[in-house]
């Protein structure tokens, strides 16, 4: 039976939450058909059909014509007078920005390099000045601007925005993200692990779309993981939970940036996967690294193939305590593609517990360098709509 027969309530209460559902549905996933929004939210095409045109004509929605597996079809997005969010993800030696309107259709974008050792003070500044910018080149008023969501490459306490480790990100340490950038930009800013953020993206709009547990796990230059379980992100108790690039594989290894020994950080990110390859090999990037595995270079695919290894064990472990639906691997080492997916398949089949539904699944990110950016906007827009700033809510 649908939803739209069976919630209790008046009429008009009824009716204002299959809006605010319809709505939240096209908020989260960005753009819809009428069909889709019916499978999604368990309403009749005849309610939602009168409910998107209601919402159309309120400025709330805009509908399109197109088409789906042949035929034609109402697509249905947030429409563009609802406001703007901005996403923004630092990454160790990089910036993402996204300026996107409330269907998430990105209308600006930028990329840039940033030092090891970047200051939060400088970097925030230099972000807002770069929103604002953004801003004025799609011709937007500063007061379309409703949220911003930031993730970073360390623990957030989400209560707070407060980067949580000492020593985790250099000039970092005990920064209030949400304050500080607020205060630039004058609007409410959602701070969050970038992985964390990654694997919302995925869970909603990638690779992990359709599972109710999404693991995910980024390897570049660092190794981050984030968790959505129920269709809601995991952080723990101040923001740790999630990263599988701490967890402690070796207890007579080297020592992390962390302070703890054997971290599988130490064993698979950039910098000890470069130390592997043999002078002669010359000076390579991560990057460099999996092109050459992918074009058949012996001593690089097998640096990949035991990167593979060592993240199926520390998976295992993961999988073992939550039972995820997906794993989703990203950052550029997913770009070797099956030379490390296969033996990660391996190792962490060998170690989960058996049972009669087969291992989990093990997929790349669809979302690639993308991920982070597209769950701080996603953030973003949770934070407006909580705010009440998207003219609906539940």
């Amino acid at each position: 039976m649908r939803a739209d027969r069976v919630t209790p309530g008046s009429q008009t209460s009824l009716r204002e939450a299959n809006r605010a559902r319809i709505v939240s549905a096209v908020q989260q996933r960005g753009s819809l058909t009428q069909i889709e929004l019916a499978g999604v939210t368990g309403l009749s095409p005849a309610t939602i059909s009168n409910i998107v045109k209601e919402l159309t004509v309120a400025g709330v929605l805009h509908t399109a014509q197109s088409t789906r597996n042949g035929r034609r079809a109402l697509q249905v997005t947030l429409a563009r007078n609802l406001g703007l969010v901005a996403g923004i993800r630092f990454g160790m030696r990089s910036l993402s920005v996204a300026l996107a309107d409330a269907s998430m259709r990105i209308l600006a974008e930028q990329r840039m390099p940033l030092a090891p050792d970047h200051r939060a003070d400088a970097g925030l500044q230099r972000t807002a000045m770069l929103v604002r910018e953004m801003m004025e080149a799609v011709d937007a008023d500063p007061s379309e601007l409703l949220a911003v969501g930031v993730g970073v490459p360390a623990p957030v306490d989400i209560r707070t925005g407060q980067v949580v480790t000492v020593g985790m990100m250099r000039g970092w340490d005990g920064v209030h993200v949400d304050e500080i950038l607020g205060a630039e930009l004058d609007v409410p800013v959602t701070a969050d692990n970038d992985s964390t953020l990654a694997a919302i993206a995925e869970a909603r709009f990638g690779a992990g779309a359709g599972h109710d547990s999404v693991a995910y796990v980024r390897v570049s230059h660092g190794v981050g993981g984030g968790l959505v379980l129920g269709g809601r992100a995991v952080h723990g108790r101040s923001g740790v939970a999630g990263e599988i690039g701490h967890v402690s594989v070796d207890e007579h290894g080297p020592v992390c940036r962390c302070g703890n020994r054997g971290c599988l950080e130490m064993l698979v990110g950039a910098s000890s996967l470069l130390s592997m390859l043999p002078p002669e090999a010359g000076h390579l990037t991560l990057a460099d690294l999996v092109t050459r595995a992918r074009e058949g270079d012996a001593g690089c695919r097998r640096v990949v193939f035991d990167a593979g290894r060592h993240l199926g064990v520390a998976l295992a472990n993961l999988c073992n305590l939550v039972d995820p639906d997906v794993v989703v691997i990203g950052g550029k080492l997913a770009e070797a593609g099956e030379l490390l997916l296969e033996p990660l398949r391996t190792s962490l089949g060998q170690r989960v517990v058996a049972t009669s539904r087969g291992p989990v699944e093990v997929v790349p990110s669809t979302l690639g360098a993308d991920a982070g950016v597209r769950g701080a906007l996603a953030a973003a827009l949770d934070q407006a709509r909580m705010f009440g700033s998207l003219g609906v809510t539940s």
